[in-house]
Parts: structure tokens; sequence; C-alpha cells
């Protein structure tokens, strides 16, 4: 396809599924990723004739917004049957049988990454133009749903999550009124005092990062919330949004009260389609009510409102500045640093990027302030930390310790593992540690310690069935393929890490290739533009190394 319009025409069907998604809206370039979603649940996929109608109501060129549809793995570009189903081949559905699900399946199969439903392994999501998306799996409860020393997960399975009257009763806006009282200084110094550190993986000081934006003069500023939990083996952001929506949409607007920003996006991952219609639902409710819009609950000023964007299958869309392109209408490559986003993201204004679990923190901080907040974990690491426990575990799921708990206890609330080969801690870009290693504290110092990293809240158990060299080649196999492209480091690198380690798997290799991986994965680490390529190597060198795996 090149730049020019080609003789394609978009069906009705089509056009006005186009054009009700761009109703109300400026039709800047913004609305690309809104308008391709709309074509291809329309009918199942995005053909010349969507495309082009797409590109003229947005002057876009045909070839920028082609670019753009096939960077995302959930776009087709090619006719297919309306019915889809989605199995996920990664780490925890790989290990509990996703191969037998797959053939067993009798609709059209896509062998898909992580669907983020890592506690229902095997998993598999069908997608029907027209009728829109359902878990093939059914739901399970929260491991620790009703205990009452739950504080991030309290209301989750106990709350009605499309009610906020319900969400109102067991105690939400609190922390928005007490923001109030504070000021938006005020509440900035809660959150530094409070030590609380970001739950995405970079642990990255949040009140540090809300300083910054806040004393940008540049206007307006924005607020994105990362929803876009794309790390296999992770999905305690997908538990919250599901079982807490309003929570998040109060912790954003706590956020952008702090740090002065009039809007918020929610970015989330398009494989998330139950969470996704809760979040729009409490958007519109709260927007109905007051707690979103002019003067939020009357507090004169303060004019805020989120707009929900739904990615379409992208890990690198969990990079921050990723999201920026994504939102902004072109393929969703990581930008280089600096500038940071606090001085130039969303748009070329200060931004400020808060994962979900984060800002639940945030709630907590406000209702029983600071100095209890801290009583809760370590002096380092404080707070509760959830935890994404999957593989070949009795009771698999999302749970809620205090920072400090150590990780053999984690997995004895989990049912315990009798024949335990390893733990991947943190995911793919994590670590693995060995069976006598797991007395390990689970905070973030002594993550870093022992020369790992808790990252997104991953802990993923590999019991003595589990194949370890087919398990990182799928590793490789994922990071091969959702590289962006972008740089040279990455794009080759993570090409020849698979290569070699299917050498090494299939027993074709030599030493050779154990130097080669080595030095493939140096140079990623050093010279890759963001964290996919940097930390692409981590579980395969720790494999090796920690657990003397010979491949």
């Amino acid at each position: 396809m090149d730049l020019r319009f080609l003789e394609a025409a978009p069906s009705t069907v089509e056009q006005n599924a186009v054009d009700a998604a761009l109703e109300g809206t400026d039709c800047g370039r913004d609305q690309l990723l809104p308008a391709l979603h709309a074509a291809n649940d329309a009918v199942g996929w995005i053909s010349e004739g969507a495309l082009n109608h797409i590109c003229r109501r947005l002057s876009v060129p045909p070839a920028e917004a082609y670019g753009v549809a096939t960077f995302y793995s959930l776009f087709a570009m090619e006719e297919r049957p309306r019915k889809v189903v989605h199995v996920c081949v990664d780490l925890a559905c790989k290990v509990n049988g996703a191969e037998a699900l797959a053939a067993a399946q009798t609709d059209y199969v896509v062998r898909s990454p992580c669907l983020g439903v890592c506690e229902r392994a095997p998993a598999a999501l069908a997608v029907e133009a027209g009728a829109g998306s359902e878990y093939l799996m059914p739901e399970l409860p929260l491991p620790q749903q009703g205990d009452p020393g739950l504080r991030l997960l309290r209301r989750v399975g106990t709350v009605d999550p499309a009610s906020l009257d319900d969400y109102r009763a067991a105690g939400g806006y609190a922390a928005l009124r007490n923001a109030f009282l504070l000021g938006p200084q005020g509440v900035i110094r809660e959150v530094t005092d409070a030590k609380l550190m970001g739950r995405g993986g970079a642990a990255f000081p949040t009140g540090r990062k809300w300083a910054a934006t806040a004393g940008q003069p540049v206007r307006p500023h924005y607020l994105v919330c990362n929803a876009d939990e794309s790390e296999p083996g992770t999905f305690k952001d997908r538990v919250l949004m599901e079982g807490d929506p309003f929570g998040v949409i109060e912790a954003m607007t706590v956020a952008a009260y702090a740090t002065g920003c009039t809007r918020g996006y929610l970015y989330i991952r398009g494989e998330y389609p139950r969470a996704f219609s809760l979040l729009r639902n409490a958007i519109a409710v709260c927007r109905e009510r007051g707690f979103l819009g002019p003067s939020v609950m009357g507090q004169p000023g303060f004019d805020f409102d989120i707009e929900i964007r739904r990615g379409a299958g992208a890990y690198i869309c969990g990079e921050e500045t990723a999201i920026f392109n994504s939102i902004e209408g072109f393929r969703g490559e990581p930008r280089s640093k600096p500038p940071f986003p606090v001085e130039k993201g969303l748009f070329g204004r200060p931004t400020v990027v808060n994962n979900v679990e984060t800002l639940a923190n945030v709630l907590l901080i406000l209702t029983e302030g600071c100095e209890a907040f801290q009583q809760v974990g370590t002096a380092g690491s404080t707070g509760s930390k959830l935890f994404c426990v999957s593989g070949t575990v009795p009771k698999p799921g999302v749970y809620e310790v205090p920072f400090g708990a150590t990780l053999r206890e984690l997995l004895e609330l989990a049912g315990g593992v009798d024949d335990l080969r390893a733990v991947l801690l943190g995911g793919a870009a994590g670590g693995f540690l060995r069976p006598d290693e797991i007395d390990l504290p689970l905070t973030m110092e002594d993550a870093r310690t022992a020369g790992t990293t808790l990252g997104s809240g991953v802990v993923l158990v590999l019991d003595g069935t589990v194949d370890v060299g087919g398990f990182l080649l799928r590793i490789a196999e994922f990071f091969r393929d959702e590289s962006c492209g972008q740089c040279v480091p990455c794009r080759i690198g993570t090409v020849r890490q698979e290569e070699a380690l299917h050498r090494i798997v299939q027993r074709k290799g030599d030493a050779q290739d154990l130097v080669l991986l080595r030095d493939v994965g140096q140079v990623m680490r050093d010279s890759s533009i963001c964290g996919l390529g940097q930390t692409a190597w981590n579980a395969i060198e720790s494999a090796i190394d920690r657990l003397g795996v010979q491949l």
C-alpha cells in the first residue's frame, strides 16, 4: 500500500462503525487507534475500504495508517472468519496445556502471547465480529477474598464493581475529599513521605514523579494510567480493574488534582474485555454524577475528565513513551529519553504516568495517612504488594502480602509445591530463583541484593515436569515477536538470541552458541533504546547462571 488512496470503498457496516466511533471528536490523528478498533470490531478485520475511510476522516496518509494497523497483533489486515479464538501459548499457559487447548478448538485459532489471565491457564479469548469478546474459562474467586487483612484488594469480590453507590458505601471518594483538604502540594507531600515506589517494575519514587510534573510551567498537563500490563505472568492490574473500577477512577482523579492535570487517559490492554466494559461504565457514571468533568465534586477550578484507550496487542506499549505514540495515532515505538515524560510527554506536554497498582496505593495513603502506610512493609519498601502467582501451583491467583514476606510464605499461601524446580520472579524480563533461595524476603532491596527483581509482581512456579529448555525458548520467541524493531540491537539481537537457543535446545549447537548468547545479551542490555531490549537476556542468563541449566 502506498501514500495514495485506493479505489476500495468501505461497506455500510464499516462506514457506520467508524463514523460512530469518531462522533463528537475533533477527528484528529489521535483518534486513529479507536477508529481502527471500530472497523476491526465490526467485521473482524480492516479492509482497504475501511482504511481508506478512516484516513479520509482523520487526514492521515494511508501508508502511515497501514503502518500503525499492522503494528498491533489484534488487528487483521486480511479477511478471516468472524469468530476467532486467541489461545495463549505463553509461559503460564505453556506449562498448563496450551497446545492441547489450541488443538481442541473447532473455531479459527490464533496462537497468542499472554492474555493476562494466567490464574486460569490455559487461557483462551473468543472474539466475534459485532458481538464482542469473552474468555472461554470460568471465573475464579480471589484466593484471599474476604480476608480482613486485605488492603489493595479489600473491595474486590465484596463490592458491586458496577455500582458507584456501593463503592462510596465502602469508603469510596474519602481519599479525594481528603486530597481537597490537603491541597495539591499537601497530597504530593503525603505520597512522598509514604515512600511509595512505582509498582509497574521500575520502582521509581511516585512523589518525585508527581512533584516534577506539577512544577512544570507549560500547560496543559496530562495523566496516563498505564493499564497495559503485558508482561507474561502479570494479571494483578486486571483484577483491580475488574473488581474495583471506581477505585481506579478515583485514584486517577487524585493524581490529576495533585499534578495539575485536566485530562487523563486510561490505556488498557485490548485483551481485557471485562475490565474495559466496567471501566467505561465507571467513567460514564462518574461523569454523570459530577465525579468527573467541570468542578469535580464541586471543587472550584478543578476540571478533570478521563478518556479510555484500548490497546491492540503490543507488549511494547507498556513502555511509558510507547503509550504516548500509540495514543497520538503513531506506531507504539518508544521515544529516546531525555526529554523525560514529566517535561515533554503526551502531545509534547508534561505528563505523569502511573500503573494501576501504584495508583491504588495512593487511596490508602490519603485515607490512613503516610505514617500508618509506612508501618506496613519495610523501611525501604513500604506498603503491601500484589503478586501474580501462576504456573504449576495448586492455587494460582493474585495475592496481597506486605513487603518483607518471604517467597516461601507466598508459595505456601498458594498451596505449596512438592517438586519445585525453580521460580521465575518478575516475568519474562525477570530472573529465576532456585528452591534453596525461596526464603528471600520479597522487597525491592532484597531482590536487588539477590541479583533479581520483583518487576511487575510475577511469581511463576515451575515443578520437575517442566521442560526448562522449551520454556526458555518461548521467552526468546516472545521477545523476538514483541520487539518493535526500531533499534538495531534489539531488532537483530532478539532474533539471534532465539536462533542460538533453538540450536542449543535441539542439541545442534556448540560452546560458541553460549558465547554468542552472552555477547548478544550484553549488547542488547547496553545499547537498546528501551527496557524490552535491555532485559530480553535476563531470564535466559539467570537460568544458565543460577540454575546451572545445561540446555
